[in-house]
């Protein structure tokens, strides 16, 4: 209860100091301010990236491997070698599927950007997708209403379409697309399902997307440029690296391509964007640290200056408080509470303006923020942390004054 009383009353003593002094605290918590502002609003923007960029790359599938004639993720000049790669081919899937024993689907798939049309409403840059019945299950596919292709829609080359969301809402704002005719590219296709909302993917509107037999695609928009990518859908998560490596090795024997010849090729999976993702967030860390640990730094300096001016301008009232029976502890924990109230007071600013700032960038641009309860609590640390590691020097200063020295202190 005694210490419950006395933080109270060096509560109330420093609140009044701080009263005093209105200009030099202000001044004081403006680098803690800095600091707790940048590391909470850095930490909120690399909290909501994670969130979007987990599911946004859910929608790859842990268990899925893309065997395609570019990685995914390229270094330098490098472009260039791989475009130099032979283009992958429908025969070459047909063989990798019936050859790999770890596949539980391979669904080849080509991509081309045409209008799509139906009366007088048309939509520019969508995607035409040429697949096969097996990207149903390499790609989790979920039609909202209608079905998906079939074997025999793929077999015999059937011109039937699934569409996307968003392109079902724009050509037929006011009616039932199923089972009417629309122009893909200035073919005629019949619509037989429609594929449920899916959002973007790093920009791309997966919901502009428009699904046609693999058949279809090559007799209608060609095949002789274009480089079929390969969804291989594995049998068990547990046996993604087994898969990697199978595949590795019938895609070589496939292409002819002997042991001293590197890959013309790459399996790309959905470690590798996590990778080249953490490495990036990694940097935004550093940042963080390094802009905070300076500002913190500077504040937690200014917090000691003011403090030890304090001290050198309340050496009397220390003296008549020892004098009338204050210890030691007491005057020590006076100052250290001084020195956390004025921490408190930068770091509860910091993370408003945190908050605040992490809102308007969600609402003003496309990068997500998202501020976490955990980041209250940080700003506790930095409370206590920064408080008592800055105060202490001061308040054992004060707390050392001889009383005697202390009264007679002009």
């Amino acid at each position: 209860m005694k210490i419950v009383i006395a933080i109270w009353e060096g509560m109330k003593i420093a609140f009044d100091a701080l009263r005093s002094y209105k200009m030099r605290s202000t001044l004081t918590t403006l680098g803690i301010i800095i600091g707790v502002t940048t590391v909470i609003t850095i930490v909120a923007l690399i909290q909501g990236l994670n969130k979007a960029f987990t599911n946004q790359i859910s929608s790859l599938g842990s268990d899925t491997l893309y065997i395609a004639k570019f990685p995914w993720m390229m270094e330098g000049n490098s472009f260039w070698v791989y475009r130099n790669r032979r283009n992958i081919t429908v025969k070459e899937a047909e063989k990798l599927a019936d050859l790999s024993t770890l596949a539980q689907a391979v669904a080849p798939t080509l991509y081309t950007n045409r209008p799509i049309k139906f009366q007088e409403n048309q939509l520019e840059g969508a995607i035409i997708v040429g697949t096969t019945e097996q990207y149903l299950i390499t790609a989790g596919f979920v039609p909202e209403y209608g079905r998906f292709l079939t074997a025999n829609d793929v077999s015999h080359n059937r011109p039937v379409v699934v569409l996307g969301s968003e392109i079902a809402e724009k050509l037929f704002p006011n009616s039932d697309p199923l089972g009417k005719r629309i122009t893909l590219g200035g073919h005629k296709f019949r619509v037989i399902g429609v594929r449920e909302k899916r959002g973007t993917f790093f920009g791309n509107n997966l919901d502009a997307y428009a699904y046609i037999p693999i058949g279809a695609f090559q007799s209608r928009f060609g095949a002789q440029f274009r480089s079929v990518e390969i969804a291989v859908k594995v049998k068990s998560p547990e046996l993604l690296d087994e898969a990697e490596l199978e595949l590795t090795g019938l895609m070589r024997r496939i292409r002819g391509l002997s042991g001293d010849k590197e890959n013309d090729f790459a399996v790309n999976k959905q470690v590798a964007l996590q990778d080249t993702y953490q490495r990036l967030t990694g940097v935004l860390w550093a940042v963080a640290i390094g802009v905070g640990a300076i500002s913190l730094l500077v504040g937690g300096i200014g917090i000691m200056n003011i403090l030890l001016v304090s001290v050198t301008e309340r050496t009397r009232e220390i003296g008549v408080r020892k004098a009338v029976g204050a210890r030691r502890g007491d005057i020590l924990l006076q100052f250290l509470i001084e020195s956390v109230m004025i921490c408190a007071l930068g770091v509860t600013i910091g993370v408003v303006l945190a908050i605040g700032l992490a809102k308007v960038i969600s609402v003003t641009t496309p990068l997500p923020a998202s501020i976490q309860l955990w980041v209250v609590f940080l700003g506790l640390g930095f409370v206590f942390a920064i408080g008592l590691f800055f105060g202490i020097y001061p308040a054992s200063k004060a707390a050392r004054l001889n009383p005697i020295e202390a009264l007679r202190y002009e």
